[in-house]
């Protein structure tokens, strides 16, 4: 291999080398010829996903009496989970009555059978899940809904690096920076929104509230990354069955975390209905629906396209708690919220692009070019072949017959 290319020793010609760039540049390529049936999918999934994502922490915020929750938040995972296979298995059997003659039957036993073997790499991000999920009301406890809203939007940064060092996804430098946008919008909206002097787990809650942040941002960012790629890789296997495996694993791993409590604080914690309100209800439904639309986003759009919408529910989140909760919405709050969508924009912008394109451009006119020499070579290796033979003189041996007379 020599400059990226490949020789073939037989006959010499050079192909590229398939790395990891240029996967890269595929993807690239796939995302600037996205067709406008992709658009309006794109825009349902970032609309639904804006108002889910915005009334969660409402619910959260809304579960928790004189600041506690009464109910245990794994019991809420679980049913979750619980729900979100139903929902799997309904859509299957949906599903399979709408399938063609000759088609491979999706309810056999050896189609489920394969479709577990090949999907086993779902059981990482649902175990990354079933934390995350439990993390979320534990930033419930030290911060209020919009600020956990805006401090899920790290999760962006962390998806980038982790995008650009596990799946050498390319970045031009506007986007980076719009990303470092993103974490001055972020700590412009967290200066002075913890109470001062207040301690739990006998650690300041500065450094309590900060340790729950750097896992709250970091495993869901792995979970998402992992998703995406599992989701992908078997491509042809119906999304309703590859969630029927997410949510299973994600239901046994909730269910296992209802038996450790158990063992440590009791069999009175094996009631998973008590302390539910109708605002957990309510909880556990959006938390549902969130799940299954971000299946959708991970398998058929962009994991930094998820996180980003998610920051269009901030100024949603802020509001309601404002208005009903009586939140104050600070300067900070709106500052920073404004540097949070200039950081969208900028990073979606076509300019943020530009550098990528030229560089696909350069790519593209070199494998012309390269095409174009390739063509003119072997023109000039038929055109040398013609005229050495024209010029060739028949000696005497040569005209003899082949065959004895």
């Amino acid at each position: 291999m020599k400059n990226g290319m490949i020789e073939c020793s037989a006959c010499h010609s050079k192909i590229a080398n398939p790395s990891s760039k240029a996967v890269s540049r595929a993807y690239d390529r796939h995302r600037s010829k996205i067709s406008s049936k992709q658009r309006a999918l794109n825009f349902l999934l970032v609309g639904g996903d804006c108002v889910l994502v915005g009334f969660q922490p409402i619910l959260v915020y809304m579960s928790k009496v004189d600041g506690r929750f009464k109910f245990s938040p794994i019991s809420v995972n679980f049913l979750t989970e619980v729900a979100k296979v139903l929902f799997a298995i309904t859509m299957l059997l949906f599903q399979a009555r709408r399938q063609k003659v000759g088609e491979k039957p999706l309810l056999s036993l050896s189609t489920f059978m394969q479709a577990a073997r090949t999907n086993k790499l779902l059981a990482v991000p649902a175990l990354l899940y079933a934390i995350n999920n439990y993390l979320k009301f534990t930033m419930q406890l030290y911060f209020n809904p919009a600020t956990v809203k805006m401090l899920s939007n790290l999760k962006v940064l962390v998806i980038a690096v982790l995008l650009k060092f596990i799946m050498k996804r390319r970045f031009s430098i506007i986007q980076w920076e719009a990303l470092a946008l993103l974490l001055i919008g972020i700590s412009i909206n967290q200066l002075k929104s913890m109470p001062e002097g207040t301690t739990t787990l006998d650690l300041p809650i500065t450094t309590g509230a900060y340790m729950c942040t750097l896992i709250f941002v970091t495993v869901p960012s792995m979970a998402s990354v992992f998703n995406e790629y599992a989701l992908k890789s078997q491509y042809d296997t119906s999304i309703y069955l590859q969630n029927l495996f997410l949510y299973g694993y994600g239901a046994i791993f909730n269910f296992l975390g209802i038996l450790g409590t158990v063992v440590f604080k009791g069999p009175n914690n094996f009631n998973i209905l008590e302390g539910h309100s109708k605002a957990t209800m309510f909880l556990i439904c959006n938390n549902a629906a969130q799940g299954i639309l971000s299946s959708f986003f991970f398998k058929y759009a962009d994991t930094i396209l998820k996180k980003y919408s998610s920051t269009v529910a901030t100024i949603f989140t802020g509001i309601a708690s404002a208005a009903l909760f009586g939140h104050t919405l600070t300067i900070n709050f709106l500052l920073g919220i404004s540097v949070v969508f200039i950081s969208m924009h900028q990073f979606f912008s076509p300019l943020a692009k530009a550098k990528d394109e030229e560089q696909n451009g350069v790519v593209e006119r070199t494998d012309v070019q390269d095409k174009h020499r390739s063509r003119d070579s072997s023109f000039i290796n038929m055109a040398a072949g013609a005229n050495e033979e024209a010029s060739h003189r028949v000696g005497p041996d040569e005209r003899q017959p082949l065959l004895p007379k």
